[in-house]
């Protein structure tokens, strides 16, 4: 297995970048995960920096997040065994600021 390290964040910042590679509104992933809406903005915007494992298990484990449970828990991806960052997402969007070219989006 090749790990490749990605760019470190804070754990809201990446619950952030994975909802916006897969495309999805912060009710839309309350309706898939069940975290609610201000939950997950206190956390995106670092409101709160610490995310409980419950949290954590519940974006893990949902059949559409789990390629991105490596990069969430240690920052490295896995592509040979489908663990991603969401700049690596084949499914995500373009404008994620989490890019291989390091270019931000606003």
């Amino acid at each position: 297995m090749v790990e490749i390290p990605t760019q470190s964040s804070g754990i809201g910042e990446k619950i952030r970048a994975v909802r916006d590679a897969e495309g999805l509104t912060r009710q839309q992933f309350f309706e898939l995960t069940g975290i609610p809406a201000g939950t997950q903005k206190y956390y995106e915007t670092g409101r709160v920096e610490s995310v409980g494992s419950d949290i954590l298990l519940r974006i893990t484990k949902h059949p559409r997040f789990k390629k991105y449970a490596l990069w969430l828990m240690t920052d490295s991806t896995a592509l040979a065994a489908g663990q991603i960052s969401p700049a690596l997402s084949p499914d995500g969007q373009e404008s994620t600021k989490f890019r291989q070219s390091g270019q931000k989006s606003g």
